[in-house]
């Protein structure tokens, strides 16, 4: 019994611990580093293929810098994002620092306000992950330019559909799963 008391308070924290990671939001910096917001440098490093590498959620919190006087953020409607149209933007940000609140699961559209930067590859489409709810059902997707049907990749599902969870998350952040796995594991030591 000496050893059971001190591993389920460890067991006790590590869930309180867990919960809260999980429910915290994130701030992400946009391909991962305050220059990343740029034509970019070859069609191989682009920042779709960073939105690819991470998973994003509702809540989290996308950070853009850029230099204001010569650029800006425009989330876009998927035709619009298609064919870089800067003319009617859903919203528009040219603060040099923009905040953007993923508020919904399903397909964003950004890209570059400055002439040209957008057909030079200067945009990004991301996907944020349907909310878990128990007793099924995904999260809602609100109209904010997602399109009836948003090419991800071949086979993708459609914009209303919950997400697929990617196998890889370089976004960062701890998945709940995991510290019931760890958790399970120490109470099943402490029994040993």
């Amino acid at each position: 019994m000496g050893i059971i008391v001190p591993v389920l308070t460890l067991v006790f924290l590590l869930l309180t611990t867990m919960s809260h990671a999980a429910s915290k939001p994130r701030v992400i910096l946009v391909g991962g580093s305050a220059q990343a917001w740029k034509v970019p440098d070859s069609p191989s490093n682009t920042l779709n293929h960073w939105a690819e590498n991470n998973r994003f959620k509702v809540g989290d919190i996308l950070v853009w810098k850029y230099d204001a006087k010569v650029d800006s953020v425009l989330q876009v409607t998927k035709e619009d994002y298609d064919s870089c149209n800067t003319e009617k933007p859903l919203k528009q940000f040219n603060d040099g620092d923009t905040k953007f609140e993923l508020d919904n699961s399903g397909a964003y559209f950004f890209i570059s306000g400055a002439p040209d930067h957008c057909a030079k590859g200067q945009k990004i489409h991301l996907v944020v992950l349907a909310e878990r709810n128990p007793g099924g059902g995904g999260g809602g997707s609100a109209d904010r330019g997602a399109g009836d049907n948003p090419k991800v990749t071949p086979g993708s599902p459609p914009a209303n559909t919950p997400a697929p969870a990617p196998a890889h998350n370089a976004a960062g952040g701890l998945d709940v799963g995991s510290g019931l796995f760890l958790a399970a594991v120490a109470i099943g030591l402490a029994m040993a």
